[in-house]
């Protein structure tokens, strides 16, 4: 019986579910490809239709200027150059000039090479021994010309590729030098370089913590390079060209280019010489004075809040922003090995990037009293005519574990309020801040802007750290008003110091005045902005007068120039919050050998109409016994700052009678008939002694601009073979102002005074000339006279 072989119905219906469902599925497939294609992944593959039709150049766009208040450039790009090698093609160029050398060779042989010279006799055309030659002697020239491992060029001349960075940030000198060095043997195309921009800092370590730098994308990392960044870095532009079937750029034609947009650029209220003269008495205060945790100083328009320096030392240099300034801490690092040095080097240059004035805080020490001061005036909480203030030199407080000492632990008596603030007497304080109390205390500490960033526009900024009235002990309020139980910004107490004295107002400090396009339009201008008024103008004209009185009254440890009415306050603060205070807690005794400081003063100028303030701070200064004080460390840099900074702004001296009559001298040009030269000196107060028996001065002692004291002695040599009397410098360290005069007086020298020479107890700190050295008859030497005493 055959085999029925026909499929039956049911095969073939099973055979065409079968067949339906495949097509369905690969249907779907295809349907959800092309689904995907043409609407997810749409502009992906139209990017990548894009790439192939189209060609795209970056135009870079260059970066603002950044200039300061007098439109000098302190950041600037110039065009640097990358340089690569393209190590396929130079392989191939080796061979083909081992082919022309092989070939001159060959011709030198035969007697049918006629070499070409140039006009001065040299040889046109040079070929290299061989190209191995070439190749050894471009491995040497490039690694020393572009500073890089002579490994590195040989790796990237045997490279599988046709792009291999040898340098970038390469300056045009250089980059010409590269590229003719392989062109001088006919090798055009191996190696090549293309434009970039560079960031340079023409005034380097000049308020580097303020400007910032930028990373190797050219975007701002720090200070101003970074708050301004999107004004600064502008937008790139763009030629697009189209290209044919085998990817080749059509002409002109068929392109579009659209421009870069260059960055704007930033000018600063920054006086870069006001700058230098904040750095310069920075470095020397905390190179005098053994600061441990760098020093900052700000100068501030009084009535806007316009920054004209704002400086921190020690400081970096701008060009090198990767490499540690401060020999302590390099000192440090090179002592170090492995894991632990890169530790540490990380550490450092986090450290001297940040801008202590605002990013660290600190305890303000007396300095604050002008806060507690204003809050109370303010309050109606003193009486100036009526009120006392009594000192025993100290307080104890119910379950304290000691008592609160005032700086004069043997007692001010009996006080009135300003001789409280003068004597910066911390009984005094605690009192007022008792009669202020925990809730208005703190409410004037947030009304003065302690608890919040100032605003300033630069990034990183940090906020002071106080007590609140919900956790505030009567200990807590006590050494809060006083300046010992808070913390804050160096940036806050300078503006809430200036609100205190500026008619009430808490001002947003600023360091950019504009931002300007290429086109030269404004597009950005910060302008004076009022925060709040936190105390009134009667408050505030009660705190210039107190504090005005404060420097009159005791100029020993405060700023005070001739010429010039300043207000101003000292403080000296325990750095409670960097230093372990486990014997305190316990109760015991403080080790002062373990003990950290922070010296601190703040002043402003004219003293009844304020145009200026200046903060400076010297955090962890010597501890040595009297050598901490706010009046010893940070007054006299305070004082130079002011003395170079006033006649620089065109503030004008106004001399009281007292100050004309005891101004010193600057010795004028002597020399001719000597009756002239006396008559000079004569009117100018100053006495001489006439050495030789001509007619005419030929030469004098001190030199001509000198200053001297008024009632120094200037010597007249009237004969041309004269000889200068030589002496020796006395040691004057620690004599007072009466015994350091008849000291020079009898060595025939001159001298200027500096700090408090019209204390009587004041003694002389340090001298401009060593004690020892053999210097002419007539030397002047500027003696500094200190008043070692706390005032804050």
């Amino acid at each position: 019986m055959a085999l029925n072989t026909k499929p039956t119905n049911s095969m073939r219906f099973r055979a065409k579910v079968v067949m339906t469902a495949v097509f369905i599925v690969l249907f779907s497939v295809v349907a959800g490809n092309f689904f995907k294609i043409s609407v997810l992944d749409n502009q992906k593959y139209q990017e990548m239709a894009n790439d192939q039709h189209f060609g795209s150049i970056t135009i870079s766009a260059h970066r603002g200027t950044i200039y300061d208040a007098n439109g000098n450039v302190v950041a600037k790009s110039a065009t640097v150059y990358k340089v690569f090698l393209d190590p396929q093609r130079f392989r191939l160029d080796l061979e083909e000039l081992q082919k022309d050398i092989d070939k001159r060779n060959s011709e030198k042989m035969n007697g049918t090479y006629v070499p070409e010279y140039d006009e001065e006799g040299n040889e046109l055309y040079p070929l290299p021994s061989s190209a191995e030659a070439f190749r050894q002697e471009t491995v040497s020239f490039l690694s020393a010309k572009l500073g890089i491992s002579a490994e590195k060029v040989e790796k990237a001349m045997v490279a599988e590729n046709q792009y291999s960075v040898l340098q970038d940030q390469v300056e045009k000198p250089v980059a010409d030098e590269v590229i003719a060095h392989f062109t001088q043997y006919g090798l055009y195309y191996s190696i090549n370089v293309e434009e970039d921009t560079k960031r340079y800092y023409p005034r380097e370590q000049l308020a580097a913590s303020v400007i910032g730098f930028t990373n190797a994308d050219g975007n701002g990392l720090y200070g101003i390079e970074a708050y301004y960044n999107d004004y600064l870095s502008g937008i790139d532009g763009r030629t697009i060209s189209a290209k044919d079937s085998n990817g080749n750029q059509l002409p002109y034609r068929y392109s579009k280019t659209y421009p870069a947009q260059n960055g704007n650029d930033v000018y600063l209220t920054i006086d870069m010489d006001i700058q230098y003269y904040l750095e310069k008495h920075l470095e020397e205060m905390v190179i005098n004075h053994q600061v441990k945790n760098r020093g900052c100083a700000i100068l501030m328009n009084a009535n806007t809040g316009a920054i004209y320096g704002m400086a921190t030392y020690p400081s970096f240099d701008l060009n090198e922003p990767y490499e540690i300034k401060d020999p302590g801490v390099l000192a440090e690092i090179n002592s170090l090995t492995g894991d632990a040095k890169d530790k540490r080097v990380g550490e450092a240059r986090e450290t001297q990037w940040r801008n202590k004035c605002i990013t660290e805080v600190y305890e303000p020490g007396s300095v604050f009293k002008v806060i507690t001061s204003a809050a109370a005036f303010d309050e109606n909480l003193i009486d100036l005519t009526k009120d006392s203030f009594y000192c025993s030199g100290s307080v104890t407080f119910e379950g304290a574990k000691q008592p609160i000492n005032c700086h004069n632990t043997a007692g001010h008596g009996t006080q009135t309020y300003q001789q409280a603030l003068t004597n910066s007497c911390n009984p005094a304080f605690m009192e007022i801040g008792k009669r202020l109390g925990v809730d208005k205390f703190c409410y004037y500490f947030d009304a003065f802007g302690l608890r919040e960033p100032t605003g300033i526009d630069l990034p990183a900024e940090s906020s002071g750290i106080g007590f609140y009235s919900d956790n505030m002990s009567p200990v807590d309020l006590a050494v809060s008003a006083f300046g010992q139980g808070e913390t804050i910004t160096p940036l806050e107490m300078i503006v809430s110091y200036c609100a205190a004295i500026n008619g009430g107002y808490l001002l947003q400090p600023y360091v950019v005045d504009r931002v300007v396009d290429e086109s030269g339009n404004v597009v950005f201008k910060n302008e004076r902005t009022v925060r709040r008024q936190v105390v009134s103008e009667e408050t505030s004209a009660t705190m210039r007068n107190a504090l005005e009185q404060v420097v009159a009254g005791n100029s020993g440890g405060n700023v005070s120039i001739k010429g010039y009415s300043i207000g101003g306050k000292s403080g000296t603060s325990q750095r409670l919050s960097l230093t372990d205070n486990t014997n305190y807690e316990l109760g015991e005794e403080e080790d002062d050998s373990k003990q950290e400081y922070g010296a601190s003063y703040v002043c402003f100028t004219p003293a009844q109409d304020p145009e200026i303030i200046l903060l400076v701070l010297a955090d962890e200064p010597d501890n040595s016994p009297n050598m901490y004080y706010g009046s010893v460390v940070a007054v006299p840099a305070a004082r130079d700052i002011l003395t170079d900074v006033l006649p620089y702004m065109g503030i004008s001296p106004e001399y009281s009678d007292d100050e004309l009559a005891n101004l010193d001298v600057k010795v004028p040009l002597l020399e001719g008939p000597i009756d002239d030269a006396k008559a000079t000196l004569e009117a100018l107060g100053v006495e001489y002694e006439v050495i030789g028996n001509g007619i005419e001065v030929v030469a004098q002692s001190p030199l001509t601009g000198t200053a001297i004291a008024k009632g120094g002695c200037v010597y007249l040599y009237t004969e041309i073979s004269h000889t200068s009397e030589l002496v020796e410098v006395p040691d004057l360290w620690g004599l007072y102002p009466s015994d350091a005069n008849y000291m020079i007086t009898e060595c025939g020298l001159n001298y200027v005074a500096r700090g408090a020479s019209t204390r009587s107890d004041a003694t002389v700190s340090s001298q401009s000339i060593a004690p020892g050295t053999t210097v002419p008859k007539g030397t002047a030497i500027e003696l500094e006279f200190t008043v070692y005493e706390d005032n804050g």
